[in-house]
């Protein structure tokens, strides 16, 4: 029997009251993910889908505790509602862990929104506010050539909510896409790391909610509400992008 594998997802921020009490924090909709994408990934030898899996939640922003990286393969960093670019003591541990991972020759990353610039931050690159404005729901991603290679598709479709960017690449990391309002949509590195700006964990109720929510707090307006949801519920390639992880863990 394969070897359990063993993944951190590191919990940026807490899902609106809804998705929490529904899914169980990030770390329940990380792992709905997962073992939707180990299905998909079809290698039961490899990974098996009811056993392969073993999966913790760390709650790095009230509690800041952390895994011991010799007690993980990967580890996962989710979105949030926080800015990446700010200098809170948590966030800067934050950025401290992520790099410590990433020098770390064993351990995997998928670095999903905030996390995907957490990491951006980690290696040196300037992250802030998208001067272009939000990118919200299913978006379209146009791929690089490795994107293309890593993916399988042509061209991505992913969930989005964010206004802010990592503004370039750290030298050692390879782009997987752009998009007309944000040109760094994924980081690559073979055998160590996949992010993207977007939410592959995402689903059309989290995206519903949080369009509800931020539209009545004045965040969106009505014009900009109405755009995301004609979209919320549309096809998505967060299971794509998901298994070429679990690929990249695996060696595959």
């Amino acid at each position: 029997m394969a070897p359990q594998l063993r993944i951190a997802i590191l919990e940026c921020d807490t899902p609106v009251d809804k998705i929490n009490a529904k899914y169980g924090g990030y770390r329940g909709v990380f792992t709905r993910l997962l073992q939707e994408s180990t299905v998909a990934l079809n290698q039961p030898e490899r990974l098996d889908p009811e056993t392969g899996l073993d999966i913790s939640g760390w709650d790095v922003v009230t509690a800041q505790e952390y895994p011991n990286l010799e007690d993980v393969d990967a580890i996962v960093l989710s979105g949030s509602k926080h800015d990446s670019f700010a200098d809170h003591p948590w966030i800067l541990k934050l950025v401290d862990f992520t790099r410590r991972a990433y020098e770390d020759p064993r351990i995997k990353i998928f670095a999903i929104c905030f996390g995907h610039q957490i990491l951006a931050r980690a290696l040196g690159v300037k992250v802030g506010r998208n001067p272009k404005g939000w990118e919200l729901a299913v978006c379209e991603v146009d791929l690089s050539e490795t994107g293309r290679e890593v993916f399988g598709v042509d061209k991505l479709r992913i969930h989005q909510m964010h206004q802010d960017i990592a503004y370039g690449y750290p030298s050692e990391v390879v782009s997987l896409g752009s998009s007309p309002t944000c040109a760094v949509q994924g980081m690559y590195i073979p055998g160590k790391m996949i992010t993207v700006q977007g939410h592959p964990e995402f689903r059309e109720d989290i995206m519903d909610e949080l369009i509800r929510l931020r539209t009545a707090s004045g965040l969106f307006s009505q014009e900009m509400a109405a755009d995301a949801a004609r979209r919320a519920g549309l096809a998505h390639d967060g299971v794509v992008i998901t298994v070429a992880f679990l690929k990249l863990v695996l060696g595959l």
